[in-house]
């Protein structure tokens, strides 16, 4: 790599990434250096988040060989750790709790998906809610409520889950919900699922608009004091002199 080349810079250079579609579009996302005397960074590849390892032209920056990494081989990057002081007053289930929260944040995890991770806390608050591995996990949505015989009472699930994870979701747990966001990236993957959820009686979807999901996601830090108040669904999330306006729009 060229002195002072950004490895971000360099990814985008073409290159065969074995078994990756839209290469050209959508980039592996740079984790970090590694030491190695060949393998100079690692990425998270797209689509797919398995580690690839990059080696790169020490001159040119050109990419060469990428591969995917067999896991134990490299070392993960750690989550970041959050504390959230969460204060819910739902005038609607007329809940009024505050919940002190340890948040940890996937490295590939955006600030944006975070906020809307804590606003589906807020929205079904409640003294058994919990919030789960989230994207450390394939098999486990990201907030879940079990009953005392650990069976599933609640499913949570953020973004854009595909046919099959939505009909895995609804047949193991009583009540399902998912609150996507993206914009118009949203209203596709709807259009594409939706008549094959018209059977899920107990599937609930609502969609949070890119405003207002960008709005939510300047509120973040690592200790955040929450005030969320709930009435006639509309939302108000607020920290200190910041606040941000909701509304969570059911498409189901």
């Amino acid at each position: 790599m060229r002195p002072g080349a950004s490895p971000h810079a360099a990814c985008r250079i073409s290159a065969p990434c074995h078994g990756l579609r839209n290469r050209h579009l959508a980039p592996p996302l740079y984790l970090g250096p590694i030491r190695h005397p060949s393998w100079r960074h690692i990425f998270a590849a797209p689509f797919t988040r398995r580690p690839l390892l990059i080696r790169f032209h020490m001159l040119t920056g050109h990419v060469k060989h990428p591969i995917f990494a067999i896991p134990g081989q490299i070392m993960a990057q750690k989550s970041t750790i959050y504390k959230v002081e969460l204060s819910v007053s739902d005038m609607d289930r007329h809940y009024y709790e505050t919940h002190k929260l340890t948040v940890a944040k996937h490295p590939s995890e955006t600030d944006e998906r975070l906020m809307v991770r804590l606003l589906a806390f807020a929205l079904n608050a409640n003294e058994q809610l919990e919030l789960t591995k989230g994207l450390s996990t394939d098999d486990e949505p990201d907030i879940w409520q079990k009953s005392l015989s650990d069976e599933l009472e609640l499913w949570v699930a953020l973004g854009l889950p595909s046919e099959k994870v939505v009909r895995q979701s609804c047949g193991k747990s009583k009540k399902v919900i998912i609150y996507c966001y993206g914009g118009r990236t949203a209203e596709i993957w709807w259009d594409k699922i939706k008549n094959s959820t018209t059977r899920f009686d107990n599937l609930q979807v609502f969609n949070l608009s890119e405003t207002d999901t960008g709005d939510l996601a300047k509120l973040a830090s690592r200790s955040m004091k929450l005030q969320v108040n709930i009435q006639d669904g509309d939302v108000m999330v607020s920290v200190d002199d910041s606040i941000v306006y909701i509304t969570p729009v059911s498409w189901k």
